[in-house]
């Protein structure tokens, strides 16, 4: 049933985003540089794959400063800052979702080095399950959240994934959105 869901869900997001997402991608093209970041990320099980997202940063970032950013981070573009305060850079993903890369709904995908942070029994408890667009922990307003926190509300949707609480988390994510300016 979620799979279905994650498909029909990531299918009409993406018809229904598509002008949106064709008008970012010409202002991230005359930014420079590609429009599309692609980055390894461990998906179920400790797959790697290729999550994609539009690119907010200059080009080679992750060289400049490592995998996470904080406030005011100087490689974030000014096209990046308007698409990651509403979250539009995540769009892309839908086609994860679609490759059954990810789901629209479970823990947000780790990029490989993040492993260190995690005993081995926690990193494949929290892979258990395909990694989301969104999650507990982004409907809760991640940004507030320390590190063990987050991991906490991912244990918490893999320990209690339903149905009913995918929906609580779209819900809730699309409160912090629209209504709060992001995360």
């Amino acid at each position: 049933m979620k799979r279905v869901f994650d498909l029909v869900f990531s299918f009409f997001a993406l018809i229904i985003f598509l002008p949106l997402m064709i008008i970012i991608a010409v202002f991230i093209k005359i930014d420079g540089g590609p429009i599309i970041y692609r980055q390894v990320r461990v998906g179920i099980n400790g797959a790697e794959f290729g999550i994609f997202k539009f690119r907010s940063m200059v080009v080679n970032a992750d060289k400049l400063g490592g995998y996470s950013t904080n406030p005011g981070d100087k490689r974030i573009t000014s096209v990046g800052s308007f698409i990651r305060k509403t979250s539009i850079d995540e769009l892309p993903q839908l086609l994860n979702v679609l490759l059954g890369h990810m789901s629209i709904i479970g823990p947000r995908p780790n990029v490989p080095a993040q492993f260190h942070e995690y005993t081995q029994e926690q990193w494949d408890k929290r892979n258990s399950v395909l990694p989301g667009i969104t999650g507990i922990a982004q409907s809760r307003n991640r940004s507030n959240a320390t590190w063990q926190q987050r991991y906490d509300m991912d244990i918490e949707y893999v320990d209690n994934s339903s149905f009913l609480l995918d929906i609580k988390i779209i819900i809730n994510t699309f409160k912090q959105v629209v209504f709060k300016g992001g995360y």
